[in-house]
């Protein structure tokens, strides 16, 4: 039998299960050990989902009682559209969820609070190397097509 999946957004009292997935993500993207985000920059991170004036968002994954999966996303505004979009910020799953529909249904959460705030466009980037997340992205988004170039200022 199938356990039931349930995308919530998180409560306070998920911190102590929520930081190791945010920790997993980290660790995926290489930042840990000497490279990892600094506390305060953890602590602020979550603090923002529970902050109403703040544009940053979050869902959990829940099976059987454990979180198995994140999903970070904020609304903000663009020069190409009248109406706020959404960046989808983080999406992780415990390696042992992947492949079961978790990240899918994470990313459908995304798109339903998305739509229920007026959104139209949902996106997000992800490394090249990330071939087991690209394979879904895949399925379930079109690639536009553009690189993404950062500096450090």
């Amino acid at each position: 039998m199938t356990s039931s999946l349930l995308i919530r957004p998180p409560t306070p009292q998920d911190y102590a299960a929520w930081k190791p997935l945010w920790d997993g993500y980290n660790a995926f993207y290489g930042r840990e050990g000497t490279t990892a985000l600094a506390d305060e920059i953890t602590q602020a991170t979550r603090q923002r989902f529970f902050d109403a004036y703040e544009p940053v968002h979050a869902l959990v994954a829940e099976r059987d009682g454990q979180l198995v999966g994140l999903t970070h996303y904020l609304f903000h505004r663009s020069t190409t559209r009248l109406e706020p979009t959404c960046y989808l910020q983080d999406l992780f799953t415990l390696p042992s969820e992947r492949g079961r529909g978790v990240g899918r249904q994470l990313i459908q959460g995304v798109d339903e609070r998305a739509k229920d705030a007026g959104v139209h466009r949902v996106y997000w980037q992800t490394h090249v190397t990330n071939t087991a997340g690209r394979t879904l992205y895949d399925k379930v988004a079109t690639h536009d097509g553009f690189i993404v170039y950062g500096t450090l200022v």
